[in-house]
């Protein structure tokens, strides 16, 4: 499985923006699909994840809504009062074991390359 994360960017606190992963292979619906983050200095942490049930951390509840289209194997994570903290380099991660949401990145199998978000204060 091959992951292309896309659209981060600049945008100011409070602002929205969405990313997409798109994934290549014919069995994209079978997998758990995640988002992940890293911050200059820090570890890689759990955003939130999709698979037969959703999962968010506690940081971006009510605030983040992951979805998928099994159609065009691509997930999505919409991002919504951005605050400067979310300010990360945002990684899209499959997992073939499908059922309940990982939460570590060890849970996962196949990662893309990674999407820049910066949010201005």
């Amino acid at each position: 499985v091959q992951l292309q994360a896309s659209g981060g960017g600049l945008v100011q606190a409070g602002g929205s923006l969405r990313l997409s992963c798109a994934a290549s292979g014919r069995t994209f619906s079978n997998y758990v699909m995640g988002w992940f983050r890293q911050a200059p200095g820090k570890e890689r942490e759990f955003v939130a994840a999709v698979g037969r049930s959703i999962g968010y951390a506690d940081s971006v509840k009510g605030r983040f809504t992951i979805s998928r289209d099994n159609a065009i194997n691509t997930v999505y994570l919409q991002m919504n009062s951005l605050k400067p903290e979310d300010t990360a380099v945002y990684y899209c991660a499959a997992s073939k074991a499908y059922g309940s949401v990982g939460y570590n990145t060890y849970d996962y199998d196949y990662w893309g390359q990674g999407t820049l978000v910066t949010v201005s204060s």
